[in-house]
């Protein structure tokens, strides 16, 4: 089974750059996007084969989330309970046979980290949430969750030491959820490679010279490892600010 996570920053332009050649070409079977920045009825998108599961902000051209997939799930949920985000659509939650799915498009702290506690209550509220659902059966959590974990996941550790995405504070949550029973899997194969990013700056020559940040991820539960296949990042995929994830595992 492959599995593909791409915060696309505004799907209607990354249909312009190529989104369809790349979808097309990886024929996964469950492919979710973040930063759709779009209201229903905004994008009509022909993909013979999947179920479409759109999850809209109330904010127009403002965050959303969606997940395409082969296979029509048991059920689906959007948001988490009373989580006051449910407004932004950062969440979408499908249920299979085998186990739970969830896309999330994780809130930015902000430069000057206005959103900072904010940021964090959502992360706790998630992790929550994520145990909840693990005691039922494995889940497998994917998309932006702004934050790069360790030093080896960006480019300049030292220089970005507190800003935005790279607090003590949020590499610290993201260290509980995985002590928590889950793995980050492009970790799991690939512990001390450096050099792979999923996120650029818009900034002149940036994603040129591979000056980037390791921001999107696929974390699956701990005795869910067995069946990792392998997890990529596609960083030679244009036409948005991110680049695609890749997670496949064994049937």
């Amino acid at each position: 089974m492959k599995l593909v996570s791409w915060n696309v920053n505004g799907l209607r332009a990354c249909v312009k750059k190529g989104f369809m050649d790349y979808f097309l070409e990886m024929d996964a079977d469950i492919f979710c996007v973040q930063e759709t920045k779009l209201q229903e009825g905004q994008i009509d998108l022909d993909l013979k084969g999947y179920h479409q599961y759109w999850n809209y902000a109330v904010k127009k051209g403002y965050s959303g989330t969606a997940v395409f997939t082969k296979q029509q799930p048991l059920s689906v949920s959007y948001g988490v309970g009373d989580l006051n985000e449910e407004s932004e659509g950062r969440i979408l939650t499908l249920e299979f046979d085998e186990f739970y799915l969830i896309n999330v498009y994780t809130p930015n702290s902000q430069r000057d980290l206005a959103r900072l506690h904010f940021r964090l209550d959502w992360e706790d509220r998630i992790r929550e949430y994520l145990l909840q659902l693990n005691e039922r059966k494995p889940i497998v959590l994917c998309g932006d969750l702004n934050v790069a974990h360790s030093d080896l996941d960006l480019k300049n550790a030292k220089s970005n030491r507190g800003n935005s995405g790279f607090t003590d504070e949020e590499r610290g949550k993201m260290t509980d959820l995985l002590q928590s029973g889950f793995i980050d899997s492009f970790r799991h194969f690939y512990p001390d490679t450096t050099d792979q990013y999923t996120w650029w700056s818009y900034m002149r020559n940036v994603r040129e010279r591979n000056i980037g940040w390791r921001i999107d991820y696929f974390i699956v539960s701990e005795h869910f490892k067995e069946r990792l296949k392998d997890s990529q990042i596609h960083s030679h995929v244009m036409g948005s600010d991110h680049c695609p994830v890749v997670l496949e595992i064994h049937d």
